[in-house]
């Protein structure tokens, strides 16, 4: 599906850089190497060119590389031109390209689109590539190369298949009762696989949560009394003044977030309000933000002064808690000793004791939540809508003996869709503006 424009971009990062890759796509492409470069180049190597508008005038000297389509990355005919990275040297070069009749300036992951309208990548590869640009962890970056890969369509595009064929022995049943060579046990076998196929499919839905902590991040939660050393913790955990440290209680009133990257996870650490009793407005506005997000936590870090333990009721969450006594540069050693009996870690931010064994266990923590590395996992909320509904369809048709094998064999059908949309197997026209929204202009 070749279209009519041919579009450019710039597909390197923010300028100015040492060198600019500005990319073309589309029928045009050819032309403009010829006029720019002076003469067509070798296909899939880096060549050397003076660089020159239509008029003669020289733009730069720069690097050409044309990759005929369909062996592209979008299926037609493209060129990258290597120059140097000056925002002058981009912004001419993009106007003297957009001056060629056919040529205009991408939109927001055209070059993927394109990629994806062409068969090149299917939907699931082109969300990762969309995770892959984003990534800023390094599990984030091994989750986004595997389903750039197909791992994850694989798994989809096989079940797809299995139904196909499941359904086929069914139709085919109903079609030739009277034919001895199909055997009246075809539908045993078939149940059989569907049924196999709701606990496979099941077993991946499970794993969506540890999807969504490697991509959006592990949260954990700081709780405690005012002046048990929350914010003082927090910045020591962020390595920088992120929060305001004061004696005065009920110096913090909204949540403060910082993102850490422990161990290549993306884990989001959040301070709250202090939990007290009879707090003033605007206080208790922050105390009820902290109930909320604590509700949502994959960990809480309740924090209690071990010099000075304020007795407060701990927010009830289903979250898991690590209990952390706080200042204990405070106190002598043997009263040190029997703090260490009652918390599960104990901390003094003055002198650094405990802060690397807390953070430790925090990450080893947030690596249990996120899985195995090579685990394959639902990526996004979509695909997660989607396998439930063809799951609901293949209950449907392995618990529907009453419904007679025609109804049957129509759930498989619907089974099989939902699985193909996620892949874009099927139409999917009214989610592509959405998706490639997520791109940047250049990709």
């Amino acid at each position: 599906m070749i279209s009519r424009d041919s579009i450019v971009a710039l597909s390197s990062g923010r300028l100015p850089a040492g060198v600019a890759v500005i990319r073309i796509s589309g029928p045009e492409t050819r032309f403009v190497v010829e006029t720019i470069a002076g003469a067509m180049v070798k296909d899939r190597a880096a060549v050397l060119r003076k660089l020159q508008a239509p008029d003669g005038t020289v733009l730069d000297n720069g690097l050409v590389v044309f990759f005929p389509g369909p062996a592209s990355f979008t299926g037609e005919d493209v060129a990258e031109f290597h120059v140097h990275g000056g925002r002058a040297v981009v912004a001419r070069m993009l106007e003297t390209i957009t001056s060629f009749y056919g040529v205009r300036h991408a939109e927001p992951g055209e070059f993927t689109r394109r990629a994806f309208l062409n068969g090149k990548i299917d939907l699931v590869e082109t969300e990762a590539l969309a995770d892959l640009v984003n990534a800023e962890t390094e599990a984030q970056r091994r989750f986004a190369v595997q389903n750039a890969q197909g791992v994850q369509s694989e798994l989809y595009l096989g079940w797809r298949r299995r139904l196909i064929h499941a359904r086929a022995m069914i139709e085919a049943e109903i079609d030739f009762t009277d034919e001895d060579d199909v055997p009246g046990s075809v539908s045993d076998t078939v149940w059989s696989d569907v049924r196999t196929m709701i606990g496979e499919i099941n077993r991946h839905l499970s794993g969506f949560r540890a999807a969504e902590i490697i991509r959006d991040g592990f949260e954990v939660v700081i709780l405690g009394a005012p002046n048990a050393g929350k914010s003082s913790l927090f910045n020591a955990l962020a390595r920088r003044d992120a929060a305001i440290v004061t004696d005065e209680p009920g110096t913090t009133r909204d949540l403060l977030e910082v993102v850490l990257d422990l161990e290549g996870l993306r884990v989001r650490l959040t301070d709250t309000a202090g939990l007290r009793d009879a707090p003033g407005k605007i206080e208790a506005i922050g105390i009820e933000k902290a109930r909320a997000k604590a509700d949502r936590a994959d960990l809480l870090l309740f924090l209690q002064d071990v010099a000075d333990p304020n007795k407060v009721d701990l927010i009830s969450a289903a979250s898991p808690v690590l209990r952390v006594g706080t200042k204990i540069d405070l106190l002598d050693r043997l009263s040190a000793r029997d703090a260490d009996k009652r918390y599960d870690h104990t901390i003094s931010v003055v002198n650094g004791t405990g802060i690397e064994e807390l953070l430790a266990e925090i990450g080893q923590r947030a690596a249990n939540a996120a899985g195995n590395a090579g685990d394959i996992l639902p990526s996004r909320l979509r695909h997660v809508e989607l396998l439930g509904e063809a799951n609901r369809h293949l209950r449907r048709a392995s618990d529907g003996q009453s419904f007679g094998q025609e109804l049957r064999a129509e759930e498989l059908r619907l089974a099989a869709d939902r699985l193909g949309r996620i892949v874009g197997a099927i139409d999917v026209e009214d989610m592509l503006d959405v998706i490639f929204a997520q791109f940047c202009i250049g990709k």
